[in-house]
């Protein structure tokens, strides 16, 4: 990293909140993006251990969010363990590698990555071109959030 770690840690928050129509919700105990409001849930900055690791689920969340028709338009699996679920969090998970390392943060393992590997191998099983998909659609939705930021730092300018 080129910047130091508070430099780091405002770079990220200057990130997510430039988003236009990025609506983050702070409490509760879960991180989730939620299409019918379309809003991502994240619990308290101070239920992490570490910022870079609240930072690293909320770039998960926010590739989720991307999947809206005004955003990359992609389709959102149904329940956890169909393919479409376990291929839009193996996207969600390179997309949060990629806004990770744009942000100089080093992106954290987490104990629910294991839940998360199981449905991946099956679908990597059943389809060998899944992880070049992707890992093609994560790169869109990683490139369409620092497009959008961007964007927006070029109007506040």
């Amino acid at each position: 990293p080129t910047l130091s770690h508070n430099e780091r840690i405002a770079r990220a928050d200057g990130f997510f909140d430039s988003l236009p129509g990025l609506q983050v919700k702070d409490g509760g105990n879960r991180a989730f993006y939620r299409p019918d409001t379309d809003a991502v849930y994240m619990p308290g900055f101070d239920q992490f251990p570490e910022p870079k690791a609240y930072y690293s689920v909320l770039a998960h969340e926010t590739t989720h969010w991307t999947s809206a028709a005004g955003r990359c338009d992609r389709q959102l699996g149904k329940r956890f363990g169909d393919e479409a679920y376990a291929m839009e969090e193996l996207i969600a998970e390179l997309g949060s590698a990629y806004t990770m390392a744009h942000l100089e943060l080093e992106l954290t393992p987490r104990v629910d990555h294991g839940q998360y590997i199981k449905s991946w191998l099956r679908t990597l099983r059943n389809d060998k071109r899944a992880v070049f998909t992707a890992a093609s659609q994560a790169q869109k939705a990683a490139d369409y959030l620092m497009r959008e930021s961007a964007r927006m730092a070029e109007v506040a300018a």
